[in-house]
């Protein structure tokens, strides 16, 4: 127990608690360092997560878009084909009114011609009569 061992005894806890003290720091170092990595990688992935959100909500909605401008055109064609059928209705039924018209007139022109084939043939009937009586 000189003074010398004592000293170099108290050396070596001094060094074994500083490597302990570097270990424990090192390992503090290292501990910052892969929290770091994982906080950014962890904001990296957030990052591409939320930009293939929006990718796939544009990729939605450009097929929801286009969907829509489509049944508006398709609502205005209807509307359009709705007028024009309405309009064909009307012309349909002034036609059908102007072919009664004329098939009634073409009816009456029969009935008008066939009255006077009678009425020609009760003139002949009377004039023949006539003649028959003057004759006699």
């Amino acid at each position: 127990m000189n003074g010398k061992g004592y000293v170099g005894m108290e050396a070596e806890p001094k060094g074994l608690e500083a490597s302990l003290h570097h270990l424990l720091e090192l390992h503090h170092h290292k501990s910052l360092v892969l929290a770091h990595r994982t906080e950014k990688a962890k904001k990296e992935a957030i990052r591409k997560t939320e930009r293939l959100s929006d990718l796939l909500v544009e990729a939605v909605n450009g097929g929801v878009q286009d969907s829509f401008v489509n049944q508006k055109r398709i609502e205005l064609e209807i509307r359009t084909l709705a007028a024009t059928i309405t309009r064909f209705m009307k012309q349909t039924d002034q036609w059908l009114a102007t072919t009664h018209a004329l098939n009634t007139a073409l009816k009456e022109i029969g009935d008008f011609e066939n009255w006077m084939k009678i009425m020609e043939y009760d003139c002949k009937n009377i004039t023949t009569a006539i003649q028959n009586i003057h004759q006699e």
